[in-house]
């Protein structure tokens, strides 16, 4: 029996980003899913801020935007008629440390197919009709067995279950789903033609009365595809009616002053009801969780797949690092220490902004806009109180071992608390110009793929990034000095190399002056300041560039001890800090 390094059960969105991120790391990765076909839904309408920007470091954003559209402002109506049009990012415009300001519209399907085509690029396919049916870790804890309905049984280091809110991986793990379902909040859903001409596909069309809703968008990339969501049809007992092609027609009829013959054809046809459910843990064994296998909420605000994206984003770095030898098992623990708070908070944003919609639609001229808060971006969401996240002075009396965390309660609300990047938080981006060709470029193309980037502004982080790229060049770690627009650039530096001309990088991370020298962290000295940004765009250290040894600690904590290095290289950090320490002790 062949041994895989990771099984992926289920590819939708979740699944295809966590395989496209191990596949590029050279793991042996696959992804299996019990549909006989490319699963198909008609639920998500598009990646919001963050999932851009991880798509992007996944190399499929610029495809995402082609195929997909804007958000479209709303029009509401209230019997039949126009009563009032919003469009909620009318205010809101890209900013150097966020160049994705607003979500985009593309049906999941699609996004789905450019994901697929992407891993297809690694040479990894979906495998379709392959339904999980066992789960057995080895009694030694080395593999997982995996049994299947149909074919023979494999084996993998590691399986983490994409599967869905129904996820059987997770019934095979006997992890509970705690948390309630609305009977009486229920929409019908499918992917609809009207006939061409009916609407204005610049809009997103709202009907609210008060006896029922219909909600159409248009589906970028088609010339008559609209994505229709409405209030169910309910028998003489007041019970939903499932949706079918004719009902769909009458509740347009019904709501719309378009007739019902205007819907020419109607599939994905399903029946939506809120479910706020959460796994008890996102990891048995070596086995985990992500994405609405783990946790499902309401739809307001679009969060759905949003936090499935980014939890596969938060997994696969640390997947490949086990995978690749560098980082010990334990790294693996910190998913569910920094995934399953951020679930806990959506569940709740989530609900509030289902409370708030509910509301509006109250009134006429409310509408969706009322779920679009900057809390659904994505971009606000950290780590701070992860063990992950160090402070340079913890780094130094842990010696790269695991700080106190906070209790769960506490945890998700440091992310709101002062301004400036903090460890744990999302590593801004920022414009700045390539020092040897002298092209633009920005921050977050310079964190793209699959490594660790060790930024240094002011001059004494030179000597610093020397020595990181000597020990870790060769195990997934880049360097990258960014120098103010006035600096000298006359000695060579190893790794990347950016002029900050704007200032915004120093501005970005708080490095004050525009010589780097300053900090709004907290950790400003004079001599400059390193930040080491984890692979999935978080800030694990910000340090004062005299305090190597916390940079080595926390490196080696991720990368281990290079072993291609020669042992005098790692030493070499090593010196670096006991010189200076000797120099702050004389």
């Amino acid at each position: 029996m062949g041994m895989t390094d990771v099984l992926i059960v289920g590819a939708g969105p979740t699944g295809l980003v966590l395989a496209c991120d191990l596949a590029r790391r050279g793991a042996a990765v696959r992804i299996v899913d019990r549909s006989p076909a490319p699963p198909r839904t008609s639920r998500a309408k598009g990646p919001n801020p963050r999932s851009l920007e991880v798509l992007d470091d996944l190399g499929v954003a610029e495809e995402v935007l082609a195929a997909g559209s804007a958000p479209l402002p709303m029009l509401k109506y209230r019997d039949r008629l126009p009563v009032a049009e919003s469009d909620p990012w009318a205010d809101s415009a890209p900013s150097p440390d966020a160049p994705y300001d607003r979500g985009w519209l593309i049906a999941q399907w699609r996004l789905e197919e450019i994901l697929r085509d992407r891993l297809a690029g690694y040479g990894v396919g979906v495998e379709l009709g392959r339904e999980v049916t066992g789960l057995a870790e080895e009694p030694g804890g080395r593999h997982v067995d995996v049994t299947f309905a149909e074919g023979r049984p494999e084996r993998a280091r590691y399986v983490v279950g994409c599967d869905g809110a129904h996820s059987s991986v997770r019934k095979l793990l006997g992890i509970g789903f705690e948390g309630t379902t609305a009977e009486d909040q229920v929409m019908v859903c499918g992917d609809v033609d009207l006939a061409e001409g009916a609407l204005d596909r610049t809009r997103w069309h709202q009907w609210f009365d008060e006896d029922g809703a219909v909600m159409l968008c248009p589906i970028p990339g088609t010339a008559t595809g609209w994505w229709f969501q409405a209030g169910p049809e309910r028998d003489g007992r007041g019970r939903p009616l499932a949706p079918t092609a004719d009902g769909f027609r009458r509740l347009l009829a019904r709501h719309t002053a378009l007739p019902g013959r205007a819907l020419t054809r109607a599939e994905l046809l399903s029946t939506y009801r809120v479910n706020v459910r959460m796994a008890d843990r996102f990891r048995a064994g070596r086995v985990f969780l992500a994405g609405d296998a783990a946790h499902v909420h309401a739809i307001a605000g679009g969060l759905g797949m949003n936090t499935g994206i980014q939890d596969a984003f938060n997994l696969g770095w640390k997947l490949g690092l086990v995978l690749a030898g560098h980082a010990g098992a334990e790294l693996l623990d910190t998913y569910e220490e920094e995934r399953l708070p951020v679930a806990a908070r959506t569940l709740d944003l989530t609900s509030e902004r289902l409370r708030a919609t509910l509301e509006a639609i109250r009134r006429p001229g409310g509408g969706l806009d009322a779920a679009i808060t900057s809390d659904t971006t994505g971009l606000g969401v950290g780590y701070r109180w992860s063990s992950l996240a160090r402070g340079h002075a913890e780094t130094r009396r842990a010696g790269g071992g695991l700080p106190d965390t906070l209790h769960a309660g506490d945890r998700v609300a440091l992310d709101a608390e002062s301004a400036g990047p903090h460890a744990g938080d999302r590593a801004p981006d920022a414009p700045c110009v390539d020092a040897v060709t002298g092209d633009r470029t920005r921050l977050h193309r310079v964190f793209a793929g699959p490594r660790t980037t060790v930024l240094g502004f002011g001059p004494g982080s030179a000597a610093v990034l020397r020595a990181v790229a000597a020990a870790y060049g060769d195990a997934g770690v880049r360097t990258c000095r960014v120098y103010a627009a006035h600096e000298d650039r006359a000695k060579p530096d190893p790794g990347v190399t950016v002029v900050d001309d704007a200032g915004h990088a120093a501005t970005a991370y708080g490095t004050g002056g525009s010589d780097g020298t300053s900090t709004g962290t907290g950790t400003g000295t004079g001599a400059g300041t390193v930040v080491v940004v984890r692979p999935d765009h978080h800030l694990g250290l910000c340090a004062p560039a005299d305090d190597a040894r916390s940079v080595h600690a926390y490196l080696r904590r991720l990368h281990g001890a290079d072993r291609s290095a020669p042992r005098s290289a790692v030493r070499s950090v090593e010196r670096f800090s006991g010189t200076v320490d000797a120099a702050r002790k004389g």
